[in-house]
């Protein structure tokens, strides 16, 4: 099946597991298929593109894929926030326990502020390490620019591997990652779900999730 022409899962049996017991098969995403927190998901079709919205809302927001965990591995999706200031926060839960997740701030994309732009793509480990507590604390280590930059008003992929404890983001179709980081919590394995952050809306679609073997 075409990358492009639908949203699907790719279950491989081994490193990937699955309460529904579909390893090695395909599984179309909609919003039936997502467990939702604070958040509502909605079909969406955008040319080629099939997958699903979350609504804006206070507080974060994610949608786990029902019966899916990945311990190391490849999730590769589309992504599309907006370029409005603080208002865009769109990436990858790896976790429902410690609430690991990468996201991205597509404002700062392209933004002509020197600071901002540094700001783009970001690891957090919630609750002990949020986003003000590792920027205070560990500045330019766990949130990075991206470059080259995507349109931020526009779809772009995202790849994210992780060998624990290591994870690396690729955006684009960029060779080198815009980040790479050591975990900062003991997860393993864990549920993966779409991320959105406080008072943001997100699109995703594309989604493939390859276990390693």
């Amino acid at each position: 099946m075409n990358r492009h022409m639908a949203v699907s899962l790719i279950l491989a049996a081994g490193g990937l597991c699955s309460a529904s017991r579909v390893g090695g098969q395909g599984k179309t995403l909609d919003p039936a298929s997502l467990e939702v927190f604070n958040r509502t998901a909605t079909s969406l079709t955008d040319g080629n593109r099939a997958g699903v919205r979350l609504s804006a809302r206070a507080d974060n927001g994610v949608a786990y894929l029902r019966g899916v965990e990945l311990g190391n591995g490849t999730i590769e999706l589309d992504i599309r926030g907006k370029d409005v200031q603080g208002q865009s926060f769109v990436g990858v839960a790896l976790d429902d326990t410690t609430y690991d997740a990468v996201y991205l701030r597509p404002f700062n994309f392209k933004t002509d502020d020197p600071v901002r732009h540094k700001h783009a793509v970001q690891y957090v480990s919630h609750p002990t390490y949020p986003w003000q507590k590792l920027r205070a604390e560990h500045p330019g280590e766990y949130e990075q620019p991206v470059t080259p930059a995507p349109d931020p008003n526009g779809w772009f992929h995202v790849r994210v591997v992780v060998a624990s404890p290591q994870v690396s983001v690729f955006v684009a179709d960029a060779t080198e990652p815009s980040l790479v980081v050591s975990q900062l919590s003991p997860r393993a394995k864990g549920r993966v779900g779409l991320w959105v952050g406080n008072g943001s809306d997100g699109d995703f679609a594309n989604l493939k999730i390859v276990p390693k073997e």
